[in-house]
Order: structure tokens, then C-alpha cells, then sequence
């Protein structure tokens, strides 16, 4: 399921940026980021359409992927 960035309170959008950006395997390579970039950059993201976030029911899981992952399963 897809949750449109925009139907998250501001803390709840906050904190799954967050959780993101602090995982092991974020890097960013040479061009070290603080988090507040970081979180920026996916903010934009979203805005755009290019990072969705997905929930999945059965797992209760939520997170963010790329459009391009998703494919033809939007």
C-alpha cells in the first residue's frame, strides 16, 4: 500500500525520515551529508513523486522506496 507523504502529521513524516537516513546503508559516499540534509533531500523526494512510502498490512511495516523499485506495482 502506498501512503501519500502529505497524509502523515508533520512528527510521524519526521520520524520515518529520520529512521531512514539513521540506517546502515544510507551512505552517501564522499559527499558526507549531515542528517538534516539528508532528511531534505528526501522530503523533496516525496514531494515529487520519486520516494513513496509504502506500508505493508500483514507485517505492519512501513518504509520508503523509489517510484522506479515499485515499477508497474503502484
Amino acid at each position: 500500500m502506498i501512503i501519500p507523504y502529505n497524509e502523515l502529521s508533520k512528527d510521524a513524516l519526521q520520524t520515518l525520515i529520520e529512521d531512514f537516513v539513521t540506517r546502515d546503508g544510507t551512505d552517501y559516499g564522499d559527499n558526507e551529508k549531515s542528517m538534516q540534509e539528508k532528511a531534505e533531500h528526501l522530503l523533496a523526494l516525496l514531494k515529487t513523486g520519486d520516494l513513496l512510502i509504502t506500508y505493508n498490512e500483514d507485517t505492519k511495516d512501513c518504509g520508503l522506496v523509489t517510484k522506479d523499485k515499485l515499477g508497474n506495482n503502484i
